[in-house]
């Protein structure tokens, strides 16, 4: 999936920038405006993750709610291994909404259960967990995720 085409068709601008090594991407949203920006520094599929994030914040936190606030800002810091305490331990809701919707953006549900079964992969198998990975142009540890909240990890 194109995640840039997405972020367009949102009419949201997209820039990858020179952050410090621990922040992932943020998110600039006021009145009728919004720009993505994601460190360029990151692995490209970090850096799609980190978009599809962003736009996950927008649609779920700005454009999705009653009363529009007029400006948000979200700054998502990127620990390795884990996003950070409050997003790892699901104490910020906004944040695994947000890690949510760029999962099922980024590997829909249909097309992993499809590519699973035509592929017969082994998820047990590091090698065969990397290769659907790599189809999908995600990180193996955001494909073992998707593939635990689908339930079809053991």
């Amino acid at each position: 999936m194109a995640i840039d085409r997405v972020a367009q068709h949102l009419n949201l601008r997209t820039a990858g920038t020179g952050f410090e090594d621990d922040i992932s991407g943020i998110l600039v949203a006021e009145k009728n405006r919004a720009a993505i920006g994601y460190n360029a520094m990151h692995a490209p599929v970090r850096q799609r993750f980190t978009i599809a994030h962003e736009i996950g914040h927008y649609v779920l936190h700005v454009l999705n709610v009653k009363t529009p606030p007029h400006s948000r800002l979200f700054v998502d810091r990127y620990v390795v291994y884990r996003r950070g305490e409050d997003s790892a331990t699901g104490n910020d809701q906004e944040e695994v909404e947000a890690n949510t919707f760029a999962a099922a953006l980024l590997m829909p549900e249909r097309l992993v259960r499809e590519d699973i079964k035509k592929h017969r992969f082994d998820l047990d198998d590091e090698d065969d967990l990397s290769a659907l990975a790599r189809h999908f142009n995600v990180s193996a540890s955001a494909m073992s995720n998707r593939l635990a909240n689908l339930g079809l990890l053991r």
